[in-house]
Formats: C-alpha cells, structure tokens, sequence
C-alpha cells in the first residue's frame, strides 16, 4: 500500500523556519523524483520545488528559491523540506508527491498545514 505522510507543518511568526518531512511507503522511493506542493486557502496548487531520483538536483519555484532547501534520504524514504524566513505567503496546506518519470505514476500525500502569523 503505498503511503506518503507529511509532518513538521505547524505555527510559526513570520522570518520564522519549519522543516517539513514526507514519509514514504509502499513503492519504491529511490526511483521517484519528489516534489512538494502547496495550496492557500481560496487558491490553486502552486508547486514548490522538486528533487530527482537520486538527489542530485533540485528545483524551486521563484517565490521560495533562497528560502527553502529540499533534501532526501533514500535510506530513510523520506524527503526534507527546510523552510526559513516564513512569510506570510507561504502559509498553505503542503502537500508531497511522488512522481515515476517512466511509467507516469503519481503519488500524494494528505498534507501539513504551515501557518505564518504574529
């Protein structure tokens, strides 16, 4: 059965850092590139930053580059998201996905809500 559960969402001020973690279970990690993705309230799926299978390269979107650092253990199945100097932006439900170029497959995960207020 395949699993991803997020953790590490919670409050923080503003300038603030969280780290979120993903979980993985069920498939085979090490094969999957992993992104995380966000969605605000009232608003649609912004994506984040990706990693590909491997860890050798990563991507972020251009409201976080800077900010946010994504990592993986694939010893651990589980992908890092270091997130610091919050604003408030960037308050959102996270989401983790798991993406098998070859065959197309994706997984989610149900998500951290990361809040960013005074």
């Amino acid at each position: 059965q395949v699993q991803l559960v997020e953790s590490g969402g919670g409050l923080v001020q503003p300038g603030g850092s969280l780290r979120l973690s993903c979980a993985a279970s069920g498939f085979t990690f090490s094969s999957y590139w992993m992104n995380w993705v966000r969605q605000a309230p009232g608003k649609g799926l912004e994506w984040v930053s990706a990693i590909n299978s491997g860890g050798g390269s990563t991507y972020y979107a251009d409201s976080v580059k800077g900010r946010f650092t994504l990592s993986r253990n694939d010893a651990r199945n589980t992908v890092y998201l270091q997130m610091n100097n919050l604003k408030h932006d960037d308050a959102s439900v996270y989401y983790c996905n798991a993406f098998e170029r070859a065959r197309g497959l994706h997984y989610w995960g149900l998500g951290t809500q990361v809040t960013v207020a005074s």
